[in-house]
Order: structure tokens, then C-alpha cells, then sequence
């Protein structure tokens, strides 16, 4: 029988393989895509940095905590690119059996609390689910515009596709819906988003 502290050690070992897992999103400079714990970390700061722009108090540790989470059943998961239909389709499916996996590694009360932030995360009820999912929505937007449009243009993204995923931000997130849709629309002129 393991001990507490075994399964502990079990979990962050195995959390390290988030750094294995790339995205679509370039890193600023273009040189090459970020992975999920380069993105998790981002989100954290951005939550610490832009929690002002939220129409409503949010409690900040509780969202950095969230977005530090939500992402690691990717792990076993692996990530669905965000305007690939088809993969979004098969995605929930996976990552709620990834989730029970992963945080089964934990002990019992962390294994709960973890899939209870990834469930919430989910569901997008709490005001601090949404501002996460504002987060993961204005985050990779901002290293496409960073890195001149690099992944919507090898993906032929349109900018309907962009609006549709990030449509929900508008009602959220208002002011940073507005410097989202500053970006959008500068991308669209370039010609990076169809």
C-alpha cells in the first residue's frame, strides 16, 4: 500500500509529462509552439494581471488554481486543436476518463478537489470558471497576434471560426473582449485570418 506521500510524489511526477504535450499556439517570436505547461503558467499570470477587467469580484487564487489544472488530463488526453471540430467532438469524452485516471494517482481528498476544479473549469458556472475560460480563450489569441497570425495562417482559420469559439469573452469579459476584437479584426486586414 503506498503511502500519502508516495502518491504525492507519484502525481507531480507524472504531471511533469505536461511539458511533452504541444499545442498549435507559437511561442511570441515565432520560433516554435508553446506546450500545455508553458501555457498553464501564462494563464496563471494572466489571471493575476487582468482580474480587474471582470464585471464582477473573482477570487484569483481559486482561478490561478483552475487554470493551473485544467489542462493536465491532456496528459493522457492529448490536446484537441481549438478549431478542430472533429477533435473538440471526441475531446470531453477522453479527457473525463483521463481526469478520473490522473487524479486517481492522488490520494483521496486531493484526487476530489482537483477533479472538482477540472469539473467546474468545465462547466463554466463560477464566476471563476469564467474568467478562467476567458483566460483560455484571450491567451493563445494573443501569441497569434504576437507571432503575426503563424498558426491561423497555416491552418487557413477564418475570422468567423475565432469569433465562434471566443463569443462567450463579449458577454464575460467586455473590455477584454474589446482589445480581442481589436486583434481580430487587425489580423483579418492582414490577411492572417481569412
Amino acid at each position: 500500500m503506498e503511502s500519502r506521500i508516495e502518491k504525492q510524489m507519484d502525481f507531480l511526477r507524472e504531471i511533469d509529462k505536461l511539458k511533452q504535450i504541444g499545442r498549435q499556439s507559437y511561442l511570441t517570436d515565432g520560433g516554435r509552439k508553446e506546450n500545455d505547461a508553458e501555457h498553464s503558467w501564462h494563464l496563471a499570470m494572466c489571471a493575476l494581471v487582468l482580474r480587474e477587467y471582470m464585471p464582477e469580484p473573482v477570487d484569483v487564487a481559486r482561478t490561478v488554481e483552475m487554470v493551473l489544472a485544467h489542462d493536465l488530463v491532456e496528459i493522457r488526453a492529448g490536446d484537441a486543436y481549438a478549431y478542430d471540430a472533429q477533435a473538440q467532438a471526441a475531446q470531453r469524452e477522453k479527457e473525463t476518463k483521463a481526469a478520473e485516471e490522473l487524479f486517481g494517482i492522488l490520494p483521496e481528498d486531493q484526487k476530489r478537489y482537483l477533479k472538482d476544479l477540472w469539473e467546474e473549469f468545465e462547466a463554466c458556472e463560477s464566476r471563476e470558471a469564467r474568467f478562467a475560460r476567458v483566460l483560455d480563450n484571450c491567451q493563445p489569441l494573443l501569441l497569434d497576434d504576437a507571432s503575426g497570425g503563424k498558426s491561423w495562417r497555416e491552418h487557413g482559420i477564418r475570422k468567423e471560426q475565432v469569433y465562434e469559439r471566443n463569443g462567450r469573452v463579449r458577454e464575460w469579459a467586455p473590455e477584454i473582449w474589446d482589445y480581442m476584437e481589436r486583434l481580430i479584426q487587425k489580423h483579418v486586414e492582414l490577411g492572417n485570418l481569412l
